[in-house]
């Protein structure tokens, strides 16, 4: 039986799977690592696990040469910044554990079970709260010096444009522009209560465009999915499509763009489909 952990900032999704997908599912409430982690044990403890797979909120630490692997790093998560979260569940459980952002275990979810079934590469990208992807070549998620944050790109900004952008850290940068509390910030109503209409739309797919168009000319991914809140708009899909043909100019050839660039497959699930999934790799990796 496999373990599955996905780890937000605000619930932790656990479940336990059999080769017949999910046995059963329990969500926590994120708040301190001492009260959720009790619960998270709990969840656990009844089970006779293989193997567990954890996507987190990040950023966290994947080089295993360093003294950060493992730990929950400069989170605004309050508790959470220098955490050894790997190595509280190892001190747990011990099993072969998989370990990866939440982002990353989405994207292999969708690979595998979701949107890219059939795919060897894909980038998935959630707009919500904030935003940020996770990205899967040759059916391994990529990792680098760090996990990618291509939410925190820089994008041209709209001529129209005068926000200065939500990010702490770069203002106007990709989520800074796009994530969901910039569009409440700049017309003072929720996104999903905005007509589809409101020029806001336009501004908001302007940006996502440009970073699809980024990430094709940098990787090349043979599918984009997004996800998210902010994404459960279909016309904002549609305008996104738009200007990403419409920005790219022609330049790069891509399958037709209603193919290329689509919507989750495993709507809320991805993540914690996902975390399940590299569990198993792992299980199957350590035999």
């Amino acid at each position: 039986m496999y373990g599955g952990i996905e780890a937000g900032g605000t619930k932790f999704v656990c479940a336990v799977s059999n080769e017949g997908g999910i046995v059963k599912k329990v969500s926590i409430p994120t708040t301190t690592p001492e009260e959720t982690l009790q619960q998270v044990f709990a969840f656990f403890d009844q089970y006779e696990l293989d193997a567990m797979g954890i996507g987190s909120f990040g950023p966290i630490g994947i080089d295993q040469t360093t003294d950060s692997y493992g730990y929950v790093l400069a989170t605004p998560k309050k508790g959470w910044t220098d955490y050894n979260f790997l190595g509280s569940i190892k001190e747990r459980y011990d099993v072969p554990i998989a370990w990866t952002t939440d982002v990353n275990a989405a994207a292999y979810g969708e690979l595998i079970k979701g949107a890219a079934q059939g795919k060897n590469s894909c980038i998935y990208l959630t707009v919500g709260t904030g935003i940020g992807a996770g990205v899967v070549i040759g059916g391994d998620i990529f990792s680098g010096i760090a996990h990618p944050e291509m939410g925190h790109i820089w994008v041209k900004r709209h001529p129209e444009d005068t926000y200065e952008g939500t990010c702490p850290y770069h203002k106007d940068c990709l989520e800074g522009l796009a994530a969901g509390p910039s569009i409440e910030a700049r017309t003072g109503i929720k996104g999903q209560e905005l007509l589809q209409d409101h020029p806001v739309w336009d501004m908001q797919a302007f940006y996502i465009a440009q970073a699809l168009i980024n990430y094709t000319l940098t990787l090349a991914p043979e599918k984009i999915i997004l996800g998210g809140g902010v994404m459960n708009q279909d016309h904002l899909l549609q305008k996104i499509r738009q200007q990403f043909v419409e920005l790219m100019g022609g330049y790069m050839e891509t399958p037709k763009v209603s193919d290329y660039i689509v919507r989750w497959g495993l709507p809320n699930e991805s993540g914690i489909i996902g975390s399940l999934l590299l569990a198993e790799k792992e299980h199957k990796a350590t035999k």
